[in-house]
């Protein structure tokens, strides 16, 4: 008895999925549990296990295929497919007709008086990749606004119009002409900037944009343009931070709990968006959306590229709480069990890059967010204090912390107030575990 898997629902607001890579092959015996093929979405990569044992009858979607939640994906039987699998091409090919007689001049004559049918012909008869390249919807810049042709021939940069008058082949509009030459994501519309063309030569490797790089890299080119980035910069001084890292770190670990200096720098974060709400925004339409709830996005590097899971109410998570949500987020992104769930709602986000020299750095925003934190290496140096109304020279944790904000809605004041109360938050080293 055959049955089929369907494209699951991978979260509320997913509609579809790409069918990255499948795990299994036709006639391959599965059992329940079993993975069967690797979902991508916009927001991560999924495992879709068997729901039963069985037999790998047939993969109805090829790698790359984006589908519509609820779409059959798959086929699986009690028995190992055999020869009625190999007598079901021959029932199709079963009604054939005879060869029709090839056309005569009269017949297609009609065709060139009519080049707007002969357009939509070409049209349809392109191949998939001049319909849709890149994933659903096309990229900025892609080459989906190569199927709305005209039924000009485009030659050598000049529209030409089979037996035409010169007359008519002025009114072409210029505007209708696309440039394939732009570099992947670059929007349309550049009158006098051209680059050349982008091509691998043969001691060259070429990786093909998986779905999720593909998204990044649209969401990556939409960001930047749709929100005016103005960076921020703060000297943080982090020697209280890890001096209380180190006095309970050990006595936590006991407890299960990675007490990270990230943790403190979420803390810290999820306190000041309290405190400057025009921050934890969106951009509505034409208006100022503050949200209710303080929902931190953290990044995450996992194999399949960058995911920004979100810890929900950071604002009320004690340092040991946010270190536990970090590490739950982190571990299920990486081993590809995170849900779209886990990546939707965010309202601000913090980046941490790692501990490998990154001294300083700048986030792009994470839309819809207004603004991104960045926080960077930790490093021991000497600075000029105070002690007993005498300057003097001593060793300190200093890290820089960066914020980028969308000018859009937060203006210098905001944005340096914001970025200046989490230093201050972080100098102090006063936090809850």
């Amino acid at each position: 008895m055959a049955k089929t898997i369907t494209m699951p629902q991978l979260g509320e607001s997913v509609v579809e999925g790409t069918v990255g890579t499948w795990l299994v092959s036709v006639g391959d015996h599965v059992n329940e549990g079993d993975p069967l093929v690797e979902i991508e979405t916009d927001k991560a990569n999924t495992e879709v296990p068997a729901t039963g044992s069985g037999y790998i009858l047939e993969l109805l979607v090829q790698e790359g295929e984006t589908v519509e939640v609820g779409t059959e994906i798959l086929r699986m039987g009690d028995q190992k497919p055999g020869e009625q699998k190999s007598e079901k091409p021959k029932e199709k090919e079963a009604p054939q007709k005879e060869a029709a007689p090839a056309p005569t001049k009269e017949a297609r004559e009609p065709a060139q008086e009519k080049p707007a049918a002969a357009a939509s012909k070409n049209q349809n008869d392109a191949p998939p990749e001049a319909v849709m390249d890149g994933p659903r919807g096309g990229v900025p810049g892609g080459h989906t606004a190569a199927t709305k042709s005209s039924p000009a021939i485009v030659s050598g940069g000049r529209r030409q119009q089979n037996n035409q008058p010169a007359a008519k082949q002025a009114q072409a509009p210029a505007a209708q002409k696309v440039d394939s030459d732009l570099p992947y994501g670059a929007p349309q519309g550049a009158k006098f900037f051209r680059t050349p063309p982008v091509k691998a030569n043969p001691e060259d490797t070429v990786i093909k944009f998986s779905r999720r790089r593909a998204i990044i890299s649209e969401h990556m080119v939409y960001s930047k343009a749709v929100s005016p980035h103005v960076p921020t910069m703060a000297e943080v001084d982090m020697t209280k931070v890890m001096q209380h890292r180190r006095a309970n770190k050990d006595r936590l670990r006991e407890q299960g709990t990675n007490l990270t200096v990230f943790s403190y720098i979420l803390a810290a974060t999820a306190k000041a968006l309290r405190e400057f709400p025009g921050l934890n925004a969106v951009v509505g339409d034409g208006e100022i959306i503050q949200r209710g709830g303080v929902h931190i996005g953290i990044a995450v590097e996992t194999d399949g590229g960058l995911v920004v899971p979100v810890i929900r109410d950071a604002d009320s998570l004690s340092v040991a709480g946010l270190a536990d949500a970090v590490s739950e987020l982190a571990e299920k992104a990486r081993d590809k069990k995170i849900t779209v769930d886990d990546l939707t709602g965010g309202t601000f986000t913090v980046s941490n890059p790692g501990r490998e020299g990154n001294l300083i750095g700048f986030a792009v925003i994470n839309q819809p967010q207004v603004g991104i934190v960045r926080m960077g290496e930790i490093v021991r140096r000497p600075v000029v204090r105070k002690y007993n109304g005498e300057e003097a020279i001593v060793i300190r944790d200093i890290m820089y912390l960066s914020l980028s904000y969308d000018h859009r809605i937060v203006d210098g004041a905001l944005g340096n107030s914001f970025l200046y109360r989490i230093a201050q938050l972080l100098t102090e080293g006063n936090f809850d575990i």
